[in-house]
Order: structure tokens, then C-alpha cells, then sequence
């Protein structure tokens, strides 16, 4: 069933909502601390962009900032256009989008999947993003204290979409690939892939970009060896602009519109 109303963000989807949890408990040292939240089922995406501490070395402090500014207004357009997904946070180089049918999604592992790939697939600057989908239980709630709090997504997937993010492809491996989508196979349940993800298009209609890789066994940090699948974009895009290059000339744009103020005389000497 539809929700009757499309939630903007998860304070909105808290604050509309009956909450499963609502209580005040105690640190154990006399402050008290306050627990709010829904628990619901959904699935979590994680992207981060690929290398990116070497690609921004020689960024200065404000073109980095530029820089992660448009990754996160381009994979927020590709993502969340046309899909119920809501942006958990950004933390760094990464973003984190919850899908569930709570927000209504149909089949909420099939829409981040669809959101990841489009990420992939208009990968114009070339980010090459690192993607990570999991699955099952979790709690929408309130995390922090009356001086600052904000709403989150809290539970094992999470931990393991962050994981599967991280997931490399076997060093053996001579595949050239733009960007990977992980996930545990156990989501993926034995769909099929061209139902999910359509081949070509009207100049290509037998192109298929995206190939399902077979299930392996990856160990990960805290979870032990997981069983995942994962899905490669073949397609690459040759970008006139880089995404670093982009930030300086728009660090530049900015200056000669009267919008920067430099704090240095001069940009920052790399080390």
C-alpha cells in the first residue's frame, strides 16, 4: 500500500509517524538521554567516489568542497529522480539512501538497485562511484543530545551495505569496469537481471552494459566471510571535464562573480 503522503526527509517520515519506541533512560552516571524511533524494513545504498583522496590532493580546501558538493547534487538527482528513496546522511565522500515500502517502494531492493545503476550509468564526470546494497530490519530514529540531534537509519544493514561498498573485484580479474554494485546474494534471490535492468537503447537495443557476476565469498571487517553478487557497468564514459577540474573552474567562476573571498592570498601548497 502506497503511504498517503511522500516523506522529504527521515525527520518527516519520523515526525508523521507513529513511533514503535518513545522513552527516556538513564548514561548509568545520573544524565538522561532520550529514545524515539520506528522500526520498519528497508534497504540501504551506500556510494562513495572511487580514490578519492588521491583525486582531490590537489584540490584546495574550497574546490574539494566543490567537489563532493557536485557528487552529492548529481547522485541525489540520479538517485532520487522519480524513486521513493530518502537521503539518510553524507559523511565524507560517501551518501547513504534508505528505500522502503514505508516510503513507497514497490520492491525496494529492485529501486536501489535502479538508483544505483543510474548513478553508473550518467557517471558524466566520471566519479566511478563504489556501491553497496543490503537489506532487512531497521530503526528510524533520533540520535544525539538536546545541544545537537539529528534522524538516522540504525541496524545490521547498514554496517553491511557499507561493507559491501567496499567490495573490490578479485585481483585476478581483467575486467575493465566504470563502477560495482555489492550486495549479498541472498538479496538478489535469483531475479533476473534484464527485468531489472533492461538492455540497450534506441541507437543500441541489444547493448547490455551491466553484467551479474557470479556469487563469492568476501570477508569483511566485523562480519566474517559474506556470500555476495555483484553488478558491473562495462560502459565507460570519456568525460570532456573531470570532476576536478570542474571544481577548480568553478572555484574560478565564483571568484570572478564576486561570490569567493579568499582567505589565503594564494592557494595552499600541496604537500
Amino acid at each position: 500500500m502506497k503511504p498517503e503522503r511522500q516523506y522529504h526527509s527521515l525527520d518527516d517520515f519520523l515526525a508523521s509517524t507513529m513511533s514503535h519506541i518513545d522513552g527516556v533512560l538513564t548514561d548509568g552516571w545520573g544524565e538522561n538521554f532520550p529514545v524515539k524511533g520506528r522500526e520498519i524494513d528497508a534497504v540501504v545504498l551506500f556510494a562513495d567516489i572511487s580514490g578519492f583522496s588521491t583525486r582531490t590532493l590537489d584540490l584546495s580546501p574550497t574546490e574539494t568542497l566543490i567537489y563532493v558538493q557536485n557528487f552529492f547534487a548529481w547522485v541525489t538527482a540520479e538517485a532520487l529522480r522519480g524513486r521513493p528513496g530518502i537521503v539518510d546522511k553524507y559523511i565524507g565522500d560517501e551518501v547513504m539512501v534508505v528505500f522502503s515500502k514505508e516510503f513507497g517502494s514497490e520492491d525496494p531492493f529492485v529501486d536501489a538497485v535502479q538508483a544505483a545503476a543510474a548513478m553508473s550509468r550518467n557517471d558524466v564526470h566520471a566519479y566511478r562511484p563504489h556501491m553497496g546494497i543490503a537489506s532487512g530490519p531497521v530503526t528510524v530514529g533520533y540520535a544525539g543530545t538536546a545541544m545537537r540531534y539529528n534522524v538516522s537509519v540504525f541496524g545490521a544493514p547498514v554496517a553491511l551495505a557499507a561493507r559491501c561498498a567496499g567490495v573490490r573485484k578479485p585481483e585476478e580479474s581483467k575486467q575493465v569496469v566504470s563502477s560495482t554494485i555489492a550486495f549479498p546474494a541472498s538479496d538478489w534471490a535469483g531475479r533476473a537481471l534484464d527485468e531489472i535492468l533492461p538492455p540497450g537503447s534506441e541507437l543500441q537495443p541489444d547493448h547490455r552494459p551491466f553484467e551479474l557476476q557470479e556469487q563469492r565469498d568476501v570477508p569483511m571487517k566485523g562480519l566474517g566471510s559474506v556470500t555476495v553478487q555483484e553488478i558491473y557497468n562495462t560502459g565507460m564514459w570519456w568525460p570532456t571535464q573531470s570532476a576536478e577540474d570542474r571544481a577548480k573552474v568553478s572555484l574560478d567562476f565564483l571568484e570572478q562573480t564576486g561570490r569567493y573571498w579568499p582567505r589565503w592570498d594564494s592557494a595552499p601548497a600541496s604537500s
